[in-house]
């Protein structure tokens, strides 16, 4: 039996890998604050969070594993930052995928 053919770009890929991460509303918060910090944040960012400590550690660990944000996130090193090169790349790509027309009317 012949192997179907990948037909799955590396961009879609990554483009999915970056809305998994942001696919929660915490997620989506931590980097929101993380944005908005004038450099990184040192400190223990699970009193920024209502949620459980293993909650938010859970979330910057899929933050970080999708490649959003860098940084220790374990103790007693604590320093999370928006990983700038990988930001980059999320808003290119997402702002390509939004950008495309609809070419039917259905």
């Amino acid at each position: 039996m012949a192997k179907k053919k990948d037909n799955i770009k590396a961009t879609d890929k990554q483009i999915a890998l970056f809305a998994k991460a942001l696919g929660h509303p915490t997620r989506v918060a931590i980097i929101q604050f993380l944005l908005s910090q004038e450099s990184c944040y040192f400190g223990d960012i699970h009193d920024v969070f209502p949620n459980a400590k293993a909650t938010v550690s859970q979330h910057l660990k899929e933050l970080k594993n999708a490649g959003l944000i860098q940084g220790e996130i374990e103790a007693p090193k604590v320093r999370y930052c928006i990983n700038k090169e990988n930001w980059k790349i999320a808003r290119n790509l997402f702002g390509n995928f939004f950008a495309s027309e609809i070419k039917n009317n259905c």
